[in-house]
């Protein structure tokens, strides 16, 4: 029998071990885009603090063998054993594991042959394999992604729907599902529809969005599909009444764990509102009331149709301010519209709306709790920036008696990646973070509270726009064309 001072020792000891156990990563799993279903993409991580933010350094020791273009957001996940496992989808059509510490491949699984640009009526990606960022369902283990890719029969590109095991890479028995095959009485046509937006689960099923390639050619629409995890078989899908609409930001399909929401874009040719430059409320079996407490869309959506003015390159941002459930929208228009969540107001029904970039807002937006309000942090230039060369604008949302936008701080960086935020406890040392893509290539570290820079990198060869960082408990890992770069703190 174990003695009162021995029990007394044996706490203590697991005292200690507890918060090395948490520091080793059990807890820090990157499960979806921006780490959550609400897309806020506000990671907490301990260890980084503004000082230890100043000394981030690239991790020499990691170098992964990979191939292929990357526009989805890397994924983390511990295996059994307690090991880190980064997952990378790429254009390619490849997904691999790897070695979080080490960079060192564990597996690799090629679903397919990419489609080529010249097989597409239209698009701006080359070759188009896999855009949307996966998502991990944390019970089984199971990766699940839409893969581009030739029918093995007809040769014709073909959407694709895959479970792998993220231990090992291989496809689950039952999978994948071709959607066209599954929704052609409905329409679904691979080539016309791109797949740019993260999936996302909900109750036992996945979700992914659908909106054209670049260039608006063809008659796609914008979808949401829903796939039964326990029978893939099952595929049931929503979609905009008119021609267009595409769901099409990165951050894909938001919710709050009972239902979903999407921004849609322009539609074409429509001479009353069929869904187009909205945000929408879908239950989980996608049924939409149309009832104006379930969408939004500003009264002038018919010019921002015409303009080519999407809703929709900036998913739902679902927060809380004030104790009131909230939803921020941020349009190529420019201006940022905040809407209730228990009722979004129908047509012109926002609690406060305003003109808060001088640029189109194509990204995925991070927010984050700060003194005054909720800070919202996305890649444009702000209309109120005074800083030279700033391409990210942070706004601070109140949401009490007299609802309000306006513009916290900006910070000098130039591209166009998706930034994230980090902090120790869920708001304290609050860091922003994001990748100047497909401009300066530069990852930049600023103060939430203030803008004032930490930490700016040498320049980052690969990313693609709209790129978006993760945060772990030891390391930011960044994706890029034929590799993934670490930094350790």
């Amino acid at each position: 029998m174990m003695k009162p001072f021995s029990i007394l020792v044996a706490l203590a000891f697991l005292l200690v071990l507890a918060p090395v156990a948490q520091a080793a990563g059990q807890n820090d799993d990157v499960l979806t885009y921006h780490l959550n279903a609400a897309r806020d993409g506000n990671f907490t991580v301990p260890n980084l603090n503004f000082a230890s933010a100043r000394d981030l350094h690239r991790d020499p020791g990691f170098s992964p063998a990979i191939k292929g273009h990357i526009y989805a957001q890397p994924l983390y996940w511990h295996d059994e054993s307690g090991r880190g496992i980064l997952i990378i989808a790429t254009e390619n059509d490849t997904v691999y594991g790897l070695d979080a510490v080490t960079g060192k491949t564990i597996w690799q699984k090629t679903l397919g042959q990419p489609v080529r640009r010249s097989e597409l009526p239209c698009g701006d990606i080359d070759p188009l394999g896999i855009t949307g960022t996966p998502v991990i369902d944390p019970a089984t283990g199971t990766i699940y992604l839409d893969a581009m890719l030739r029918d093995e029969k007809s040769g014709a590109p073909a959407h694709k729907v895959f479970a792998l095991s993220a231990e090992n890479g291989q496809v689950l028995a039952g999978w994948p599902v071709n959607l066209a095959a599954k929704l052609a009485s409905q329409g679904f046509v691979s080539r016309v529809q791109n797949q740019r937006g993260a999936l996302t689960i909900l109750n036992g099923s996945l979700y992914i969005p659908y909106g054209g390639n670049d260039g608006d050619c063809g008659r796609y629409h914008g979808w949401v599909v829903r796939v039964q995890l326990n029978d893939p078989g099952k595929v049931t899908g929503w979609h905009t009444a008119a021609v267009g609409g595409g769901i099409w930001g990165p951050s894909g399909i938001s919710s709050d764990g009972h239902d979903l929401f999407v921004t849609t874009g322009n539609t074409m040719d429509a001479r009353q509102w069929g869904g187009g430059e909205a945000v929408i409320r879908l239950s989980p079996a996608l049924s939409f009331s149309g009832a104006a407490k379930d969408f939004f869309a500003p009264r002038d959506w018919r010019a921002l149709d015409e303009r080519d003015l999407d809703l929709s390159g900036v998913g739902p941002i679902l927060f809380e301010d004030s104790g009131k459930p909230l939803v921020l929208a941020l349009g190529k228009n420019g201006y940022a519209y905040l809407l209730n969540r228990s009722n979004l107001g129908g047509f012109g029904g926002s609690m406060a709306s305003k003109h808060v970039s001088s640029a189109h807002i194509i990204t995925a937006a991070a927010a984050f709790p700060a003194k005054g309000g909720t800070f919202v942090a996305f890649h444009a230039p702000g209309t109120q920036c005074k800083t030279s060369g700033a391409e990210l604008t942070v706004l601070r949302i109140q949401a009490g008696a007299s609802p309000s936008i306006d513009t916290a701080w900006c910070g000098a960086v130039r591209g166009a990646g998706a930034p994230i935020v980090t902090t120790t406890d869920g708001k304290s040392d609050a860091i922003v973070w994001m990748l100047g893509a497909e401009g300066d290539n530069r990852l930049y570290g600023f103060k939430g509270d203030t803008g004032e820079r930490l930490y700016v990198s040498k320049p980052l060869p690969g990313l693609r726009h709209m790129q978006t960082l993760i945060a772990t408990a030891t390391h930011l890992y960044v994706a890029a064309d034929n590799t993934v770069f670490a930094f350790g703190f």
